[in-house]
């Protein structure tokens, strides 16, 4: 079934049909306390690197900091495929959230002694490597706790509700932040509070089935050598490349993330270095930025409502194509002014438009390949995702200046988006 096929049965499948089976429900709850966390630990680190009035930032060492910690962990992405395709997934959320609660607490206390440079990057490298088990487990056993028709529904509830729920993770360690104040010591506490969530993600998935939640028994009793990362991952890229369909979706996304990865970081300059930090509503410093994080999940959830209807309505084929031209262009004119209230409306359009393609390419991926190859192709997603991710931070810290402020950027960005969207176009067919 495709994900054009997929849509035309949404109207009769609202969510509460999905939130009847236990078993989605508690995947659910797995990723949304696990994600929870992410928020709480991101916050920290964003306030540890960024806006610590101990520590100074400049865009290059932004960019190197992000490429430490995210080009490694990609390399995970390949073990973590292959070990998804015979392990048992159940097992992986339940062993991968109790090892970040521990190694989140080896963070804070690296924050709290002021150590910086490589071995906090290590640690912070660790943490995000196995939240790559994590995310990675929860999209391939997605499908085990649904059925095929209902993917598009289930991939708006649950990553929708599990971006929400990181966005709301770091608003709790923002409001925590108020009366403890900035600096190193409150940074380390608002970190090791992100082992809570972890730990309960951990408890709930434990009470699924050891085999419930996949690889099917074949896979599993496959024996795992160490040529067989690499080979899983190769044959993971041959799996996706021989359905142009799901293709067509990744080299999209693929895009998008460049994109993403450098409005990233010309927002966090503009917060950081330009918009002042005091004010009313929009501002600038880590509040601000805040303000910017909950813009992008507002857009976040409205493209969660919007796209199983227009999906319905419109295909697959030209929701992501009008998302990413609009985006494109929305991106450049309201951000083009570089003024904080419409920073924070790119933002909002930005969480459409990024949640509205993922949901897409989540439901298009899960179709489209077999369930023995899902692991593996969607660490091929996820070292697209990171890899470019951090390539544009990269190219983003040499053309940007220390204010944030490029026009010609914004103008590039806009013509990528133009030319993904024509790309997807052509490669997607009737």
């Amino acid at each position: 079934m495709t994900g054009v096929q997929a849509g035309t049965t949404l109207d009769r499948l609202p969510v509460r049909r999905l939130l009847r089976r236990s078993d989605f429900r508690r995947l659910l709850a797995t990723r949304l306390l696990s994600q929870f966390g992410d928020g709480v630990f991101q916050a920290a680190l964003a306030g540890t690197v960024l806006f610590n009035p101990e520590r100074a930032a400049d865009p290059l060492g932004v960019a190197a900091g992000f490429a430490v910690l995210l080009l490694p962990y990609s390399l995970v992405g390949p073990f973590a495929g292959v070990w998804l395709d015979r392990w048992s997934r159940r097992q992986v959320l339940v062993a991968a959230n109790a090892v970040r609660a521990v190694l989140v607490a080896v963070v804070a206390a690296l924050i709290a002694g002021g150590v910086a440079g490589l071995p906090f990057y290590l640690a912070g490298l660790a943490v995000f490597s196995v939240n790559r088990f994590v995310l990675a487990a929860l999209s391939a056993a997605l499908p085990h706790t649904t059925a095929e028709p209902d993917l598009v529904s289930a991939n708006a509830l649950s990553t929708t509700s599990g971006a929400v729920s990181t966005v709301a993770g770091g608003g709790a360690a923002l409001l925590l932040l108020g009366p403890m104040g900035t600096g190193d010591t409150s940074y380390a506490g608002i970190a090791v509070g992100s082992a809570v969530p972890y730990l309960l993600a951990a408890a709930v998935a434990v009470r699924f089935g050891r085999a419930q939640l996949g690889p099917d028994a074949a896979a599993r009793s496959a024996r795992l050598r160490s040529r067989d990362v690499l080979v899983g991952m190769l044959a993971g890229a041959r799996h996706v490349w021989a359905r142009p369909r799901a293709a067509a979706a990744l080299e999209a996304l693929s895009v998008h993330r460049f994109c993403y990865g450098l409005l990233t970081l010309m927002t966090l300059l503009l917060y950081r270095n330009t918009f002042p930090p005091v004010g009313g509503v929009f501002r600038g410093g880590l509040a601000g930025l805040g303000e910017v994080i909950g813009a992008g999940a507002v857009g976040t959830l409205l493209a969660a409502l919007a796209t199983p209807a227009v999906v319905r309505r419109l295909g697959v084929r030209r929701w992501v194509v009008l998302l990413l031209a609009g985006g494109g262009v929305a991106q450049l004119a309201l951000t083009l002014p570089f003024a904080a209230p419409t920073v924070v409306a790119a933002a909002l359009l930005l969480g459409c438009v990024a949640q509205g393609v993922k949901i897409c390419v989540d439901t298009t991926v899960q179709e489209e390949v077999d369930d023995d190859f899902r692991g593996r192709v969607f660490s091929v997603y996820d070292t697209l995702f990171n890899v470019l991710f951090v390539a544009a931070l990269l190219v983003g810290a040499v053309l940007l200046p220390a204010s944030g402020i490029s026009v010609s950027l914004l103008v590039a960005v806009a013509v990528l988006y133009l030319l993904a969207a024509a790309r997807f176009w052509s490669r997607w067919g009737g």
